[in-house]
């Protein structure tokens, strides 16, 4: 509960008549003092009554592209059997406040509102709860209810298409690398058996003693498998929409690469969540990523300045692919490039004025998403 300005300054004033009348006996000011007493107890029972309101939300989509319509639907419905409602209500959306009007609520009706989800921006809206703020006649007390459940909107960043593929690599025995247009098929790892699969993959003999069915895993291991790292650190981008070409840059990778049903692993330079293709990732996980990603306040001053080194070591052992593509809007690639010899292929795509180069590096010098696509594309050879 909530007292205004209104409010408070009579309770001053009560507080006062009260006093002066019963200490020099002036009854008028008791009187006065009384009534005042007497309104902000009225105006404290009139706020405290709770309107009986269901409210039930939907959002469609809850996961669009930047810029594109997504909506909002309530239904509230009044559950008084009596009593009617007139009131506005308020509904959170993002850091914006929706007015909801309930003109004429009769007691058991039902009422529909929408309103659209703004998606100019990349990140997760927040919706909800309904806000319901009910205040006394006389503007004295207001107090705040909230109805309803929440809802979040994942607003991704922009796609933009990527026609070009980088080659597989396979290491033969001799420690060379080398680049194939089509694939190897080859041993990768057990699983269990489930519906649906070749009875020929089962591995007989791991099956007999595990007391199960277990299928070998196969993998082709000159498909080209591509690593995504994406430098989140604030101290990199001069300006918060290069970061947001990084995101539509990684965005329109991972589109690529499921496009061509190609592996992918997506990490954070910071050291955050990543994600990794297996048989039960999509294309949503990695784009729920990019839009929860948010630029990290570490900078190399701070007592956490080894975490990016710390991914870089993580990537140099791990060694999850054969094509490395950093994302970053810093033009120093002095740290990424001691993977070159971890990762064949290494790409830079760096967001701003700079135009950076480096040996053995395919930079990509670009200022948004949609030149970083096309300077992709333009790559003759990988």
């Amino acid at each position: 509960m909530r007292v205004t300005a209104r409010g408070s300054g009579l309770c001053a004033a009560a507080a006062v008549l009260l006093g002066v009348g019963l200490v020099f006996g002036y009854p008028h000011l008791v009187v006065l003092g009384t009534a005042a007493v007497a309104a902000l107890m009225f105006a404290a029972a009139y706020v405290w009554w709770r309107p009986r309101l269901t409210v039930s939300r939907g959002v469609e989509p809850d996961r669009v592209m930047r810029g594109e319509p997504s909506t909002v639907t309530l239904r509230v419905g009044n559950t008084s059997r009596l009593r009617g409602a007139t009131l506005v209500a308020h509904d959170r959306c993002g850091e914006a406040s929706v007015p909801v009007p309930l003109l004429r609520l009769r007691a058991g009706g039902e009422t529909t509102a929408q309103y659209p989800v703004p998606t100019v921006r990349r990140g997760v809206v927040p919706i909800g709860p309904l806000r319901v703020v009910r205040g006394d006649p006389l503007g004295l007390l207001s107090l705040a209810r909230g109805y309803g459940g929440t809802a979040r909107v994942w607003v991704y960043p922009r796609v933009h298409r990527l026609s070009a593929v980088p080659t597989g690599v396979t290491r033969s025995l001799d420690g060379r690398d080398d680049r194939v247009p089509h694939g190897t098929i080859t041993f990768d790892t057990l699983r269990e058996y489930v519906v649906g699969d070749e009875l020929r993959r089962v591995h007989w003999r791991t099956s007999a003693r595990v007391g199960e069915l277990m299928v070998r895993e196969q993998l082709d291991t000159s498909l080209p498998r591509l690593v995504v790292l994406l430098d989140d650190r604030r101290a990199s981008y001069a300006d918060p929409e290069l970061f947001e070409s990084a995101c539509e840059a990684a965005a329109s990778l991972v589109m690529a690469a499921f496009r061509e049903e190609l592996p992918i692993a997506l990490r954070l330079l910071s050291g955050g969540r990543q994600v990794q293709r297996t048989s039960g990732n999509t294309a949503r996980d990695y784009l729920d990523l990019l839009t929860e990603a948010e630029m990290s306040e570490k900078t190399e001053m701070s007592e956490n300045s080894d975490i990016p080194e710390k991914s870089i070591a993580a990537l140099r052992t791990q060694r999850l692919g054969d094509t490395l593509v950093y994302l970053s809007g810093d033009p120093d690639l002095s740290r990424v490039s001691t993977l070159r010899t971890a990762y064949p292929t290494l790409v830079a795509g760096v967001f701003g004025d700079a135009r950076p180069a480096l040996e053995r590096v395919v930079v990509l010098a670009v200022r948004d998403g949609a030149e970083f696509a096309a300077a992709w594309d333009g790559v003759q050879a990988w």
